[in-house]
Parts: C-alpha cells; structure tokens; sequence
C-alpha cells in the first residue's frame, strides 16, 4: 500500500472507533463526564472517576483522528505537487481533494463537541454533532474507497445511483435516531416491532412521533439494502466486490434491527444502546463504500446462476397502455395466485369454526394476492435467463422483452412492501409479517439459493406454497395453532408429487437451463418412484387432520377417497412411464388441492 492508502485506512479505523466510544458515552450517561471543554474540571489531566474518564478518551480518540486527518491530507496534497512536476503517482485527485475538505470538517467537529458540552446536551446540538461525525466518516470512507479503486474505471451506473440514495436515506435514519435518543425517547414504546400495540401509533407519548419517524425511515433503509443485495447477486454484469458489500451491509441491518429490538426490551441497557450506534456507524460506512465501489467497479458477464451470458437485446416496451397492464399483471403469476388463495380461505373457514366476515376475508385475498404475486414477479426477474432457454417460459413478460427487467424488480419489490403495509393496517401483524417471510424464503431460499444447487430444491422450497394456510388461520385467530400447521403441512406434502409430475413433461427444458430438478438428475424412474412415496406421505397427513381439527365425516370421507385416487395414479405412472400420464397426475393434483380444502370448509360450516 501507499503510504497515501495506509493513513486513509488508519484514519478511516480510528473515527469510526471514536463515533463507537461516542455511543459508549451515550450509553453510560457519560456525555457531562467532563463539565468544561476543552478542558475536564479546568484541567488537562482527567480526574480517575468512571464517566470522566470515558469522556476523556472520546476526546482523546478525536484529537488523535483530527491529527491523522491532517497527516492524509498533508501527504495527498505533497503527492499531488509531485504529480505535477512529473513524477508519477498513483494518489487519485479525487482522493487528495476529499481528503483536503476532512481538516476543517474535523475542526467544526471538534467546536460542536465543546457545544454539545456547554449546550448540556441539548438533543439538536447532540443530532449536529453526530450527523457531522457521519458526514466525516463518509468522506474518510469515501477518499479510502477511492485510493484504492482509482479514478479511470466506470461501473454500474444505475446501481451507483441505488446505492446512493440508500445512502441518502441511511444518513436520515441516524439523524432521527440521533435525536430520538437525546431526546430520552427510545422507550417512548414499550413493545418491539408494534408501537403500543400497533403499526400506527398513537402519537401522545413523548417522543412518539420521533420513535414511529425512526422505525419506518429503518423499514424503508431496510427494503432498500435488501434491494442492493438482490441487485448485486442478479444483475447480467456482476461483481464479487458488490455482492460482498451489500450482502455484509444486508447482514448488520438485520442485526442491527435485532438490536433495536433488544434495546426495548432491555429498557436501553448500556450494552445494546452503544452496538446500536457502533453498528449504524458500520453500516453507514460500509453502503458508502458501496457506492463509491459501484462507480468504479469493473463488471464481468455473468449470469445469476453464474455461467456467462450474452447480454439481452434492448426492451421492446408494449405498445399500448393495455399490453402494458396485461405484461406486468402476467409477472405476478395470475393463475399460479388462485391456486394459492384455495387454501387461505378453507383455513379462516377452520379457524373461525364459521364463515369469518366477509371484509377480513376479502383484505387478506388481496393482501395474499399482492404478496403471492410480488414474490412470482422477483422470481421471474431473477429466472429470466432459465425463462429465455425454457420452451414452456419463453413467452413469460421479460423473455419476450414486454418490460424492462429493472421495472419488473422494482415493481416486485414495492408490491411486497406494499402487500405487507396493507395486510398489517387492514388484517394483522402477524399476517402481514407470515406473508413477508413466505416472500423472503420463496425469493432468497428457493429460487436464489435451492433452485440452481439441488434437486431438493421444490421439496424445501414448498414451504413458501403452504404459507398461505398459515396465513389465513392467522388472518382470524392473531396466531397459530397445530391445525393450522397441519394444513401447511398438507400443501408442503403436496408440492413435491405435485410439481415433479410437470417437471416430467419438461425435464428436457430443466436439463438444457440448467437446473437440477429431480427428473434431470435422478432420472425419471427414480422420479416415478418418489412421487408415489409422497403421495402415500399426502394420504397420511390428511388423514391427521379430522382429529386434530375436530372435523367429522364429510370432510374425512372426501380425504381418503380423494387420496385414493391420488395414490392410485401414482402407483400406476410409477409402474408405466408415460408423458401423458404424468400430466393427467400434475391437473389431477390441482383438482385434489381444491377439492381437499374445500371440503375441509365445508365440514367446518356445517
């Protein structure tokens, strides 16, 4: 490294140590441990009591990063003077320049310190304070990120620009959180994730308005961190460098929401409230660095699934508003959608022991409805290249080239955040939040991470199809119970025989994508021989149902008639392989799905 490049990295570690310490100070009420500045108690030697001592070495820690600062800025403008008289080197200006702006940065700094003291912590003197301290930190981040990266090099411009404005909305979530907690606010609610109680609060506590700022500012950071990661992973010209950077940013979110949620409940215990801000810090740094890197970082061609591709011809947009509709309606999977909602309502038949009113039971359709298809139109952005060699999706909107695959993303990704909004005001938390996860696990579990790697991949991934029965029963009851489990279980049994009855009519197209569905690798013999063990496992779980829910005979009679049938055409496709019949199972198993749940409402009603 240049010495350039070392004293960035070392100023860059030592201000991200002193913003930590600050939120130790924070944290053990330390923040008058010395009364005066810029001296303690009149003197420059510390007395040796507990909270003065921490507000020293907060002092301390800036006075050595202030000075580092100068050393970087010293050493970047000298570079550039050399540069200038011919000898080479290889400090980009951009780098020096940022680096130059950090000196007097640090010295407003150091006067809003001795304001925040003098102010007696007054909680927008103590917000200035800290949002400078960000501001610092990211141009540090950004000059270090720079020195390395250079200055001749263009990446993703449009992933640049994400970044950036999660950057942007990153910054505004520490701001609020700042001043929530000057202002003595974090328990302004007792409960974590609702407040009071709920997803919109009443706003009379103190400090509730600010809190309920703060946790949907964290839930908008949220989705769009999430947004980078998935970006990162799917895009046609991917980097290794993005990838890691938004998937290490994806993952201290997620702790750092863990922690938010510690806080409450611990009632702001010193050790939670200071990796609170130590990992904000963190994070902040590290979605900077995102953007910088994003700019700059060469791409390679890569496809999701990590083959190289040949880039996509240019989208041909629809050519009236109607075709418009009808491609971004055909993302969401409409017919796929009504296979699923067949379960949901037979659960809250089940769990209400009658029929629930008829405004619950239309909110979450539509709730299951936005989220089903938020997570079938991610899935097709991210298959899009598996959807263009398939003959059976070649026809799906983004093959076809009938919308923009950033649209398709975009538009998946605000209709789960939407989904999740409306189902939490209109039905419950609870519900709002299973449909998110069955989300989370169908995009992340199945098709980023099972689909491509195993032939397991639709007996784990069935999970995300069940969901919907536990939704519905959560929709009615605010819980769950073993019925409701058990009807998840009926679909998770279900989906294996179900799917790979159609993956033998297509295990050609699965073959030539690429993708190690069991007829591909197993063979279809094997698959034969599998979808019959299901389907006497399907038998056996219906049948656990009539006691546990406490339905009687209508509903028991159509289970082992219906099971019959279908395990009877199992054992014959198992014995005689043939195309046709393999798909007669496959229509069959849709028929079986509706008519089963429909019998279990109709038993609950009568």
């Amino acid at each position: 490294m240049t010495r350039f490049q070392k004293l960035a990295v070392a100023t860059t570690i030592t201000t991200l140590t002193l913003i930590v310490w600050g939120g130790v100070v924070r944290a053990t009420g330390s923040g008058d441990g010395c009364p005066d500045w810029p001296t303690c108690f009149g003197s420059w030697v510390p007395r040796w009591e507990y909270h003065t001592l921490i507000e020293y070495v907060h002092r301390a820690l800036g006075v050595i990063a202030g000075l580092l600062a100068v050393a970087l800025a010293v050493v970047g403008v000298t570079e550039l003077v050399r540069a200038r008289r011919g000898r080479p080197t290889t400090t980009p200006r951009g780098a020096v320049w940022m680096a130059v702006a950090l000196v007097p940065l640090f010295g407003v700094q150091g006067a809003l310190g001795g304001a925040v003291v003098n102010s007696e912590l007054d909680p927008a003197v103590v917000t200035l304070h800290f949002g400078l301290a960000m501001i610092v930190l990211g141009v540090l981040v950004a000059a270090t990120t720079l020195a390395f990266e250079g200055d001749d090099r263009a990446g993703d411009r449009g992933y640049a620009r994400l970044a950036a404005i999660t950057a942007v909305a990153t910054f505004a979530l520490l701001l609020v959180g700042t001043y929530v907690r000057a202002e003595g606010a974090g328990l302004a609610f007792r409960d974590w994730p609702l407040m009071g109680g709920r997803l919109v609060p009443s706003f009379g506590p103190r400090g509730a308005a600010e809190m309920f700022a703060h946790r949907v500012l964290a839930i908008l950071v949220a989705a769009l961190v999430l947004w980078l990661s998935v970006r990162a992973r799917t895009m046609r010209e991917r980097s290794d460098r993005l990838v890691r950077l938004s998937t290490l940013a994806g993952a201290l979110f997620v702790g750092q929401i863990a922690v938010g949620g510690v806080n409450v409940i611990t009632e702001l215990s010193t050790w939670p409230r200071a990796l609170h801000v130590g990992m904000s810090a963190a994070i902040w740094a590290i979605v900077v660095a995102l953007a910088v890197v994003a700019r700059r970082e060469p791409v390679v061609g890569r496809g999701t699934g990590g083959a190289d591709v040949v880039e996509a011809p240019e989208v041909a947009e629809p050519a009236s508003l109607g075709d418009t509709v009808t491609a971004y309606v055909r993302l969401t999977k409409p017919r796929i959608i009504v296979l699923l909602l067949i379960t949901t309502v037979p659960a809250m038949v089940l769990a209400e022991g009658g029929f629930p009113s008829l405004w619950l039971v239309l909110a979450t359709l539509v709730g299951g409805s936005l989220a089903a298809g938020a997570a079938n139109a991610i899935n097709m952005y991210l298959d899009r290249d598996i959807d263009e060699v398939m003959r059976r999706t070649r026809s799906r909107p983004l093959p076809a080239h009938q919308v923009p695959a950033e649209r398709a993303l975009a538009f998946g990704f605000w209709l789960g955040a939407f989904s999740f909004l409306f189902l939490s005001v209109t039905v419950n938390v609870l519900a709002a939040t299973l449909s998110l996860a069955a989300i989370a696990f169908y995009v992340v579990v199945y098709t980023m991470w099972l689909k491509r790697s195993t032939t397991q991949n639709i007996v784990i991934g069935g999970a995300a199809g069940a969901a919907p029965a536990l939704i519905g029963w959560a929709a009615v009851t605010g819980s769950l119970a073993l019925p409701a489990w058990i009807l998840f279980a009926i679909v998770f049994v279900w989906t294996p025989p179900h799917f790979w009855a159609l993956a033998l009519r297509f295990s050609g197209d699965y073959a030539a994508a690429g993708v190690p569905m069991l007829p591909v690798v197993k063979g279809e013999d094997e698959t034969r021989r599998q979808i019959f063990l299901y389907s006497l496992v399907l038998f056996g779980t219906t049948l656990l149902l009539a006691p546990t829910a406490g339905l009687g005979p209508i509903y028991l009679a159509t289970a082992v008639v219906l099971g019959g049938v279908f395990v009877y055409r199992a054992l014959v496709l198992w014995r005689t392989a043939s195309a046709d019949r393999s798909w007669r199972l496959f229509s069959y198993s849709i028929v079986y799905l509706a008519a089963l749940f429909g019998a279990v409402a109709l038993d609950a009603l009568v």
